[in-house]
């Protein structure tokens, strides 16, 4: 099979073209923004969190390893974790601490009988968001694979957001007076890394689940498991999936 002069320039043209395009998506990893890289495709991916209460020990290394890869300011957080004690029958008062958010740990408990739990809390990065419905400027967002963010250069820091947060997961930044929150360390997974949180627990307890990717250990864990999330009565579409969440956390 012949092939002139001018086929053989258009199928060198492709594979250069193709070696371009390589060359680009390279750049963009190593400048640290995979999600705009041709070859991160945002729609192949919907984003989650898995917690398993059962596996929380309250060590707080999720909060503090948040705080560093995030440059997150002291007294602030972007993930917590809250302490709860559900006392015997009869009574019903439930007691919740989460000192500095649980970042240093937690005390012991002064309390006997009933039962104590901890709970990891974080932006539940709902795909019906309060948040991005109050927004005037767009300045948050949800993105194609299903993460909620904001975009600092058009925030106002009108703190609507932060009102219309069912979840309290919103603060307005004390330098920058615009809002921040948890972003699931976007720069890190549109790289293939685990979020700060899930790589420093260290029981396993959070997991970054892709909802798209029919290998993902989530579909399992969602399939066996009796999972709830937070507030479901608000129909935010929550992707923060719990087992074993007790009745009494709200």
């Amino acid at each position: 099979m012949s092939t002139n002069r001018r086929e053989f320039l258009t199928e060198c043209g492709k594979y250069l073209f193709l070696t371009s395009a390589a060359m680009t998506a390279l750049d963009f990893v190593i400048d640290g923004k995979a999600e705009a890289a041709p070859n991160y495709v945002m729609t192949n991916h919907w984003w989650a969190m898995t917690i398993d209460i059962e596996k929380c020990i309250g060590c707080g290394n999720c909060v503090r390893a948040c705080a560093e890869e995030n440059n997150v300011p002291v007294g602030f957080f972007r993930t917590w974790v809250e302490r709860y004690y559900v006392p015997d029958f009869p009574s019903t008062k439930v007691e919740v601490d989460s000192p500095n958010g649980g970042k240093d740990g937690f005390p012991d408990h002064p309390h006997t009988g009933g039962k104590s739990f901890f709970v990891p809390k974080m932006c539940n990065h709902c795909s019906d968001s309060p948040c991005v419905q109050v927004c005037p400027v767009g300045a948050t967002f949800e993105t194609p694979d299903g993460l909620v963010l904001v975009d600092e250069k058009y925030c106002i820091g009108c703190r609507y957001c932060v009102q219309a947060c069912p979840y309290g997961c919103r603060y307005i930044h004390p330098e920058k007076n615009t809002v921040d929150k948890c972003t699931l360390c976007y720069h890190r997974i549109s790289k293939q890394l685990e979020p700060a949180c899930c790589e420093a627990c260290p029981t396993g307890c959070r997991k970054l689940a892709d909802l798209k990717d029919p290998k993902d250990p989530v579909h399992e864990f969602l399939r066996v498991n009796s999972i709830q999330v937070l507030k479901p009565h608000m129909a935010t579409g929550a992707k923060a999936y719990y087992r074993g969440l007790d009745g009494a956390v709200r």
